[in-house]
């Protein structure tokens, strides 16, 4: 009796031992079931890993057209109209200053709300230079020729379809003259002035010369010159209703 309860004690010592450890076991298990997964990383935005791009507006003033290029690509190519010879458009390389959206406009005293009455259309694109921007208008007809008064006018389609694409701080390069850049964009070669004939000789008379200026173009004063007679003539500034909040532009200048 007594080794058979030996050996039943010694029996019951191990079973009690296998089971501490088994309960011993069981909160390590659970704490690491409840441990938190380690969270993924996203993957980088592509767009995030892209470099800005690089959006030029061109408009060659001789070519009365307008392209929007980004990253050296011509995206789009408008018609538009721009100053006359008396208000020429002026030359040179600038930047969107502000957009807005449906501007109210303001002259001497006239007050135009939006609407299809509003000089300058459904959109204003103001450039860093006072009194200049790319608008809309009211006489859809003056698309395609000199006859604004120094900005550049687009029809409405074409430029509510350019307004989203552009933004503040955008390049505008308004280029007097065509020549190898507007050629490449336009698909039109620089203006050649026709050269002068050879005077024809007899033994009798020479053909009298022709008028002096009967084979040239017009000459007209510096392009600097010109902006600068222009500007004076101009009110300089666009005022706004708000500053805080951009809701109509109240437009000081010509058109």
């Amino acid at each position: 009796m007594t080794a058979r309860w030996l050996i039943s004690l010694a029996m019951a010592a191990g079973l009690a031992g296998q089971l501490g450890a088994q309960s011993a076991s069981q909160p390590e298990a659970a704490q690491r079931a409840n441990q938190p997964a380690a969270a993924k990383q996203p993957a980088p935005d592509a767009q995030t890993q892209t470099a800005a791009t690089k959006r030029v507006i061109m408009v060659s003033l001789e070519d009365r057209k307008l392209a929007l290029v980004e990253d050296g690509k011509v995206k789009k190519i408008y018609t538009v109209a721009v100053g006359k010879p008396s208000t020429p458009s002026p030359v040179g390389t600038f930047t969107i200053a502000h957009r807005v959206m449906n501007p109210t406009y303001s002259h001497d005293g006239r007050i135009v709300p939006p609407g299809p009455n509003n000089p300058v259309g459904t959109r204003w694109m103001g450039l860093s230079i006072p009194g200049y921007g790319i608008h809309g208008t009211n006489v859809p007809s003056s698309i395609g020729k000199a006859a604004s008064h120094g900005c550049i006018r687009m029809a409405k389609k074409d430029l509510e379809e350019l307004y989203p694409m552009v933004e503040v701080g955008d390049t505008v390069e308004l280029i007097g003259q065509r020549n190898e850049e507007t050629a490449q964009v336009f698909g039109t070669g620089p203006m050649q002035v026709p050269a002068a004939q050879p005077a024809t000789v007899t033994a009798v008379a020479s053909a009298a010369p022709p008028p002096i200026g009967a084979r040239h173009l017009p000459i007209t004063a510096p392009a600097a010159a010109q902006q600068a007679t222009n500007s004076a003539n101009r009110p300089e500034e666009l005022t706004t209703a708000s500053t805080a909040t951009l809701s109509s532009l109240l437009f000081a200048g010509s058109l």
